[in-house]
């Protein structure tokens, strides 16, 4: 079972023990604002008919990062990080955790905050690659 944190605790993390960010959310969305220094590997692409799997997300993840590494997952609200840390947890990596709520919050059923995320909680944020 992968560890959910709070946005907060990903902070700590990154500041304190070295962890660091991957952000799993499309391209665009990436783009449009992120926490600092933020890798970016989509789990799905932005396609024609909606959000289509990243056949390559394994792979560049393998590319990139260590099976070791500290890697905090984020994404829009908490449920593609979710399902990207199950699959880098499967497939060997070690220390992973998913941010719960992602940069944008966990929302309830009637699209009423139910936890901030990143950018809610004032952390810090860049539209820089």
């Amino acid at each position: 079972m992968v560890e959910r944190i709070s946005a907060k605790d990903a902070k700590r993390r990154m500041d304190e023990e070295g962890w660091v960010y991957l952000d799993v959310r499309s391209v665009p969305e990436f783009e449009q604002g992120h926490p600092n220094g933020a890798y970016n590997v989509p789990l799905l692409h932005m396609g024609e008919s909606g959000m289509q799997p990243n056949p390559h997300f394994l792979d560049v993840v393998s590319r990139v990062f260590a099976k070791d590494d500290k890697i905090v997952i984020g994404c829009r609200s908490g449920g593609r990080s979710l399902r990207a840390a199950e699959l880098l947890a499967d497939a060997g990596f070690t220390n992973v955790v998913d941010q719960r709520a992602g940069f944008g919050g966990a929302r309830g059923t009637f699209g009423q905050v139910s936890e901030p995320g990143w950018q809610a909680e004032g952390l810090p944020t860049s539209t820089e690659a």
